[in-house]
């Protein structure tokens, strides 16, 4: 079976953005609240970040419990790494997400700057300057077989989408408008030349959008 370039459980507001303006150390999603943007993810069972038995398990559950299946590597953008910007003046920084990242898996990191790899539990960081396709044949080959993440943030998966190297997307679209920042689209319906494309309401107030390749 052929290797997938996946966009998986990626959330946007209403107007389609997909973080805010002004990032920092103190807030990774800039004047967006993740609270607010992801609350559609933190009360599933499969939240990759529960530490607690539990969980809801209806349609919003049914689309996290994907973000890691059949998946063997990821691709992310440097501002989803961390908010620096040019030469890594501090090698301590090692990402959002303490010592227990939620990849467990080889990540690749787009940057222009060279930063040496490192492991921190079962995730291992590269820090990799590279075209869009040859990053995804690298971590094609890091993924033993198994499919590959493309993590965000919105700069990225536009780059990979203009390159048109993305095979299937799963974009949430979050019941709150942010009014500026990092925009994925004005409309879900503006990847309909490419991608079938299928819209699934939940509960939560969320919408699900699910794109695969014509």
């Amino acid at each position: 079976m052929a290797q997938l370039l996946r966009v998986q459980n990626f959330t946007v507001s209403e107007d389609g953005f997909g973080s805010g303006e002004g990032q920092s150390l103190e807030r990774p999603f800039g004047h967006a609240n993740p609270a607010e943007l992801m609350a559609w993810a933190f009360p599933t069972a499969h939240w990759p970040n529960r530490s607690e038995p539990g969980g809801s398990r209806g349609v919003d559950d049914y689309f996290m419990r994907d973000f890691d299946r059949n998946i063997g590597a990821e691709i992310m953008g440097r501002n989803k790494f961390g908010p620096m910007r040019g030469p890594w003046e501090n090698l301590d920084w090692q990402g959002w997400w303490g010592d227990s990242p939620p990849f467990h898996t080889p990540v690749f990191v787009l940057t222009h700057h060279a930063r040496p790899s490192f492991t921190l539990d079962d995730t291992i960081f590269h820090f990799v300057e590279a075209s869009p396709a040859d990053v995804l044949e690298t971590a094609k080959a890091a993924a033993g077989g198994l499919d590959v993440r493309l993590g965000g943030g919105v700069a990225t998966i536009r780059e990979f989408l203009d390159a048109d190297l993305v095979d299937t997307m799963h974009v949430v679209v979050a019941p709150i408008e942010l009014g500026a920042g990092e925009r994925l689209w004005v409309s879900p319906d503006e990847f309909s030349d490419r991608f079938h494309h299928e819209a699934v309401p939940s509960a939560s107030g969320v919408t699900h959008h699910v794109y695969w390749r014509r």
